[in-house]
């Protein structure tokens, strides 16, 4: 998913952003607090990972003002500050999840992972849209009982579709989530990674389930005719 990092060490920022962008998320990074406030405003994040020292603006300022317009976006708080009344601050004003520096990464993408289950997000681990299966634990994907194999973003774009099955997807929304906020709009890596897609998974069956919608992006659903 799209997961927006606000840390003011730009070597620890750099170190959470490839461990995430490991486990198959597009992440961002924001070094200081306004420029932060600036991102997780302007763009669909699924989950902010929230440093509380920052220049500008300070990370508890950060989240009140995420909480007046973002109610539901997931914040994990990340902090060198161990005390608890820091701990009941953030929390009252609305972080879902605190954990102290130093800190374990594989610790930060479990509770990442459970902050993403418990959001708006479909939970289950293998998604469905008729025939076609993708299991995001096993990184396995099969069509009417055939194993397809593809690659690292084949797996991402494929994912984020199937999560948003029956919705229309514009290329910017796609980008934005499979790949990052810096990549150029103007490409056309979407429709040829879309595409890639439909070589592996509809080619050669009767149903196409990934369909072009003109004028706006594309949309996996299942039935009708490509578009």
């Amino acid at each position: 998913m799209r997961i927006l990092v606000v840390e003011d060490d730009v070597p620890l920022a750099s170190f959470i952003k490839k461990g995430m962008e490991a486990e198959h998320h597009a992440v961002d990074a924001a070094n200081d607090g306004e420029n932060g406030r600036s991102m997780a405003l302007g763009v669909d994040y699924d989950l902010v990972i929230l440093d509380l020292g920052l220049p500008n603006l300070d990370g508890l300022s950060l989240l009140r003002s995420l909480r007046q317009q973002k109610r539901n976006l997931p914040v994990i708080i990340l902090t060198a500050r161990s005390r608890v009344e820091d701990r009941v601050q953030c929390l009252d004003s609305g972080a879902d999840d605190y954990l102290v520096k130093p800190f374990s990464f594989l610790e930060l993408a479990a509770r990442a992972r459970a902050l993403l289950r418990r959001s708006h997000l479909p939970s289950e681990s293998v998604l469905r849209v008729q025939d076609l299966n993708l299991d995001r634990v096993e990184r396995r994907v099969d069509r009417g009982g055939r194993h397809i194999e593809l690659t690292t973003k084949e797996f991402a774009l494929l994912e984020y579709m199937m999560r948003n099955a029956g919705r229309r997807l514009t290329r910017a929304m796609i980008i934005e989530h499979v790949w990052n906020l810096t990549f150029d709009t103007a490409t056309n890596v979407v429709d040829v990674y879309i595409n890639y897609l439909r070589r592996k998974v509809d080619d050669g069956y009767p149903i196409p389930l990934i369909h072009t919608i003109r004028g706006v992006g594309y949309e996996l659903k299942a039935g009708g005719v490509h578009a």
